[in-house]
């Protein structure tokens, strides 16, 4: 359906902006943006522009926070992009839902991880049933819970306050994240997880969080782990294939990009080339 065919369509709001005013939510996967980065200079091209909401920290004048793309906006700065599209989404709209991953770990014995979990200063960790493990997330009594299995669970407790929970919650991940392969899934069952991942010997289950605590960390200098929230972002921008020669000319002034952009859209549109899908989609080519 073309977007004249629908009434309630509106394009999304996109942008160029530096790509230092860029600040993320999550730590980076060096490994992953240096691959990303090959490949976006192979092909020449920015496929799905990164979703990033407008703040204003205090100590900076200006900032937008990454919710979905961070890998991008790192394989384009080390390619070297001054700027980057973006589809800019207000954090207080109420189509935008926030989630959470879970990490499936396989590679590595959940007695193993057990043992170092034990060695992390200022954290706790009590056996409890399943059920009991939730309860605690839920009123975030705990920072997290292992599972591992159908009806026994480890809570992580510790930290006081946001920021040492984080820190908290980064040393639990760092622990598996380089050596242990993880896949991320979005229930806390064992079950579920080894019907899709057979290898799969522990679950690390983590609290939902609210935008305001994303926005708090982002703009303190702090990073979640990587790879545990999740946006559902409504009329997402794919495909756009932007050239990243328009993105990488030092030359040309951040307005007058935006410019192009603006008049590139538009012609997009007048050819019938934009179009929007109301049902979810798969895509098999990403």
């Amino acid at each position: 359906m073309s977007p004249a065919g629908h009434s309630d369509f509106k394009l999304p709001d996109l942008r160029i902006v530096p790509v230092s005013s860029l600040v993320p939510h999550e730590q980076e996967d060096e490994s992953r943006t240096r691959r990303l980065s090959e490949r976006l200079r192979r092909s020449g091209h920015l496929k799905n522009p990164p979703i990033a909401t407008p703040i204003a920290p205090a100590d900076r004048e200006e900032g937008v926070v990454v919710l979905d793309g961070a890998k991008r906006v790192a394989a384009g700065a080390t390619a070297g992009l001054p700027h980057m599209l973006i589809q800019a989404v207000r954090y207080d709209d109420p189509e935008i839902q926030l989630s959470t991953w879970h990490h499936a770990i396989s590679g590595s014995s959940f007695e193993a991880l057990e043992h170092e979990l034990a060695a992390l200063p200022g954290l706790e960790r009590r056996p409890e049933g399943l059920s009991q493990a939730r309860a605690l997330l839920a009123r975030r009594e705990a920072i997290a819970y292992v599972v591992a299995d159908e009806d026994r669970a480890l809570t992580l407790h510790g930290g006081r306050g946001l920021y040492e929970r984080n820190a908290l919650l980064n040393a639990v991940v760092d622990i598996y994240r380089e050596r242990a392969p993880f896949h991320r899934v979005m229930r806390d069952s064992l079950a579920d997880a080894r019907a899709r991942f057979p290898d799969v010997t522990a679950l690390v289950v983590f609290p939902r969080f609210h935008p305001d605590e994303i926005l708090e960390i982002a703009s303190s200098g702090a990073r979640l782990p990587a790879g545990i929230t999740r946006h559902l972002i409504p009329w997402r921008a794919l495909r756009v294939n932007i050239p990243l020669e328009i993105l990488a000319d030092p030359a040309r002034p951040l307005g007058e990009k935006n410019r192009w952009l603006e008049a590139w859209i538009a012609e997009r549109v007048a050819q019938k080339q934009v179009r929007f899908y109301e049902e979810s989609t798969v895509l098999f080519d990403e």
